[in-house]
């Protein structure tokens, strides 16, 4: 969609955003290789604070050492271990930066680990992935109303991640459990309350990257990130309900209104985007 409009302010934070989107790391880091196969990063030194060559629960050693003739982090898993053995690696190391006040809010939630071919080797949990570097997928739906608006969220203050600041409808991770329709359709109805076979002319319309410093692990994280972003139209009558406490409330924006809230900054930096996305910028 491109509705045409100038708007000066928004444009200027617009190149902003986009620049933030795409940082290289705060501190130097180094691949996260497990059972042989690299599938994140972490920051010079990160992994020293729990004990180098450490024994995590006397199954897995973790050590520094080089891979493809560069320095490198390693978790080993015992070649007669289950085929599940990466996903109880990575997790028995996130319990431990866990126990060391390394990791991000604690979610409970597994999320998909990949090798740099994409392909799924296993889990780990939710509060881990950005101090490990692991990449993560994300899905964010934006509702329009009838007559144009845009309907958007105010996330609660009690969100672990900027609480209080505007959102698109739906905004959510893809855990390791869903595809990425079921996490849209999990997701819309958790903050939400609406069925997404409800909603009108619902389409995929883009995704935005997003590879930067995150403040996990006392500034030690780096986020990588791929959002896709859908758009659909709520039913004239139908007003979304949360139901997971995580919204605060929800409100409907004229499009000239949205872009003066977003380059005022009131909105996530991933919303702004998708937003612009969805905008034809």
């Amino acid at each position: 969609m491109n509705t045409g409009v100038q708007n000066p302010a928004f444009d200027h934070w617009l190149a902003g955003a986009r620049a933030s989107a795409q940082l290289p790391p705060a501190q130097p880091r180094q691949p996260l290789v497990v059972g042989g196969q690299v599938v994140g990063s972490v920051a010079d030194g990160f992994l020293s604070q729990i004990g180098l060559h450490r024994l995590l629960n006397k199954r897995y050693k973790l050590s520094n050492g080089e891979h493809s003739g560069a320095p490198a982090w390693h978790l080993d898993v015992p070649a007669e271990a289950p085929a599940d053995a990466i996903t109880d690696a990575l997790n028995t190391l996130a319990e431990a930066l866990r126990e060391a006040g390394l990791c991000g809010p604690w979610r409970n939630e597994q999320l998909a680990v990949t090798n740099p071919q994409g392909e799924v080797v296993g889990t780990v949990e939710r509060g881990a992935v950005r101090v490990l570097g692991i990449a993560t997928r994300a899905v964010h739906l934006v509702g329009l109303a009838p007559d144009g608006r845009m309907w958007v969220q105010k996330r609660s203050m009690t969100k672990p991640n900027n609480p209080g600041l505007w959102d698109t409808l739906m905004g959510g991770m893809v855990s390791s459990a869903d595809s990425l329709p079921q996490a849209l359709a999990r997701e819309t109805w958790e903050e939400a309350g609406l069925r997404v076979e409800a909603l009108h002319g619902l389409r995929h319309g883009g995704h935005v990257d997003f590879s930067r410093p995150s403040r996990e692990g006392g500034g030690a994280g780096y986020m990588r990130e791929r959002i896709d972003w859908f758009c659909a139209q709520v039913p004239g009558g139908v007003e979304p309900s949360n139901q997971d406490g995580e919204v605060e409330r929800f409100d409907l924006l004229p499009l000239d209104g949205l872009r003066a809230q977003v380059a005022q900054g009131l909105f996530t930096l991933e919303a702004g985007l998708v937003i612009a996305g969805y905008l034809g910028q």
